[in-house]
């Protein structure tokens, strides 16, 4: 052990173990998250070289080979519990993506979603026992996030009971979905639905794409990978044009729309309903968003106890980075994102269970709340945590480039989140359509619920001049700095929908009204998502019973909260919450809670728990044996295994020769 890392775990103020209780949910959780950990690093068929040094190809077939593994040893150790499942699969996943990844994340899902009684008698068994292997293909090359844009067409024909689907367009070729390319053989196509004359919208169809048998592409089916990525390099995104391509009629999805034999169209009893699966997908991605910055947060802050370097006083020993304010500056904050978004994405998950039962039940009151909410938070912390990333790279120096760090990897898998299941400009809009809604409502008088009922109180209280507006921040009470966000959001939310009204009392057609107002619709959405944030860290807080560990994430939750009060200091002033004199206060503050959780920072991030083989970082490593790591790895180097290259011999040998 780093005699560095040992001091810092030894001064910490509390124990780790209980905080990573409290982040699994229990004790027991946390003993039964290790115990399936340790079945996939200890097995050796999960070993493998370092993807790295491995040609696209390859990490492809790799890929595939592990998930086949991964299905057959799940079966054999009898692990059924979707939770248990996840964390088999995440250290699996761990150095590479699976290779079926969207056939467990979208494919399926969307059968048990959508499906009929009868139709899910049919296709989860094909599914489950990947005899269908699918994926689900919703983007096109010419449209992605404006779903409504797509093109692809699925057109019934009453004479034969089917629907011909078409790409009509090249850009209505369908481009992206991961395992499209080569591994998958059928898709849940999304397409325009024409029946009787009419477009009916977007619809899900279940469409064969390759042979079960024999794996060719079927009849009328043009289909391959996209070629290399940003990252996802042994992921097969592909491509798939569609020509008069024919279908059963039930393989339409049709729990909620449907189509009867003649032809006549059954509305579905909500439009969203079909957007289900990207709604789920979105709920996630808030999780994934926290996981990724808890692994890049691990990594700069243990390399920064490890690291020593320059002076802060000449003639003394190099200091430890992480002794540098500035050093504290820069990842602190990021420590305490990853935290909040840890408790928001476990809201989001039982926010999005609980209302999808209550679908289930017919009840979809809910729906369009969990659709704005999952659409917000999916910017919100992927916009953070990818820039956040890139920070934790940067403050670990060149060696942070390497990509031994991990640092690297995290950063382009992660990024493609920002652009993935809704562009995030795109999806702070879509929130934003919501929040104005709701705004209008509570202006009529209407009583709304749920996360956007503080809009009721904003109508209950008269309008005052700014400069006369009592200062209501406390910045060491977290409750105080709540509420401050509470009012931020509601501020600029109603700032967005009264300037969206002005556009329109000006002749504007609403859809130029709305673009001219764009800025600040995706501001509301921001000030409103950061205050779900700050609520629910807040609110995570209540749970915790034991002394020390509440008194660390309080000084985490403050943190966060008063970091995001400089940062949109703006907004606080104009709406009378704090003074210019405060600002101040909160600058020092935020010094004092840095000097506060520096003496815990490497026991914070040892309670989020990744061994070293799922950070797969020789500078975030447990032991803090750093530069041995390092040494060691690029020894493997492909480049190494010769002490002269082929290309001496071949190139420069001659060169030297003829000069």
């Amino acid at each position: 052990m780093n005699p560095d890392l040992r001091r810092e775990r030894e001064n910490a103020s509390f124990n780790p173990e209980i905080l990573t209780n409290i982040l699994d949910g229990s004790a027991e959780k946390t003993s039964r998250r290790r115990e399936i950990e340790s079945l996939v690093i200890n097995d050796p068929d999960f070993q493998h070289d370092d993807l790295n040094f491995m040609s696209r190809s390859d990490r492809y077939d790799a890929a595939v080979k592990k998930s086949a593994q991964m299905i057959l040893k799940l079966r054999d150790y009898g692990i059924s519990d979707p939770e248990e499942i996840y964390f088999y699969k995440r250290v699996v996943r761990n150095n590479f993506h699976e290779a079926f990844g969207l056939h467990y994340t979208m494919f399926v899902p969307t059968l048990y979603t959508q499906c009929t009684p009868e139709q899910r008698k049919k296709w989860l068994p094909l599914a489950e026992t990947f005899q269908a292997v699918g994926t689900y293909a919703q983007t096109e090359l010419g449209h992605g996030t404006h779903i409504r844009r797509l093109e692809t067409t699925a057109t019934y024909d009453p004479s034969t009971q089917e629907f011909v689907l078409n790409s009509p367009t090249v850009t209505s070729i369908k481009w992206w979905p991961g395992g499209l390319g080569k591994t998958s053989n059928h898709a849940i196509v999304l397409a325009q639905l024409y029946t009787q004359g009419k477009c009916h919208g977007l619809h899900a169809f279940i469409v064969p794409i390759r042979s079960m048998e024999t794996h060719q592409p079927l009849p009328g089916i043009t289909v391959g990978d996209i070629g290399p990525k940003f990252g996802f390099d042994e992921v097969d995104n592909g491509y798939l044009k569609l020509d008069n391509v024919r279908i059963p009629r039930d393989n339409m999805l049709m729990k909620y729309a449907k189509v009867e034999p003649d032809g006549t169209y059954v509305k579905p009893p909500s439009d969203k309903l079909t957007y289900g699966t990207m709604v789920f997908i979105r709920s996630m991605i808030v999780g994934e968003s926290a996981k990724a910055l808890a692994k890049s947060s691990t990594i700069a802050i243990r390399y920064s106890a490890v690291r020593h370097q320059s002076e802060l006083r000449p003639g003394e020993p190099e200091p430890q980075v992480l002794d540098y304010q500035a050093q504290q500056y820069k990842l602190f904050p990021l420590l305490a994102a990853a935290y909040a978004f840890t408790f928001v994405g476990q809201y989001m998950s039982n926010m999005y269970h609980r209302i999808t039962g209550d679908i289930n039940q017919g009840d979809f009151s809910e729906l369009p709340e969990l659709h704005a909410l999952a659409a917000g938070l999916k910017a919100f912390t992927t916009w953070v945590t990818n820039t956040g990333i890139e920070v934790c790279r940067m403050s670990c120096g060149g060696h942070g480039y390497s990509r031994c760090s991990s640092l690297p990897d995290i950063y382009v898998t992660f990024t493609a989140t920002c652009t993935y299941e809704g562009e995030n400009t795109v999806m702070m809009l879509q929130t934003a359509r919501y929040l104005v809604k709701s705004y209008r409502q509570a202006r009529e008088g209407q009583q709304l619920s749920g996360i956007v009922s503080y809009l009721n109180e904003q109508q209950r209280v008269q309008p005052h001049p700014v400069s006369s507006r009592p200062t209501v921040v406390n910045i060491n009470d977290l409750s105080s700095l709540v509420e401050a966000y509470k009012l931020r959001a509601a501020r600029l939310v109603e700032m967005a929908a009264k300037g969206l009204q002005g556009e329109l009392q000006r002749s504007k057609s609403q859809e130029d009204a709305w673009n001219n107002c764009s800025i600040e619709l995706v501001r509301a959405s921001d000030a409103h998502c950061h205050y779900v944030v700050v609520k629910l860290f807040a609110a995570k807080l209540n749970e915790v019973s034991d002394t020390a560990v509440h008194s660390v994430l309080n000084t985490l939750a403050l943190l966060y909260a008063l970091q995001g009060v400089a940062l949109n200091s703006g907004d606080f002033l104009q709406a009378g919450l704090l003074t210019v004199p405060q600002l101040a206060q909160v600058t020092q503050r935020i010094k004092a809670l840095l000097a506060e959780i520096r003496p815990n920072a490497v026991a914070l991030v040892d309670a989020f728990d990744y061994r070293d083989e799922m950070l797969n970082s020789a500078l975030g490593r447990y032991d803090g044996n750093v530069y041995e790591s390092m040494f060691e790895w690029a020894k493997r180097s492909p480049l190494n295994r010769t002490e002269v290259h082929d290309a001496y011999y071949k190139y420069m040998k001659p060169l030297q020769s003829k000069l």
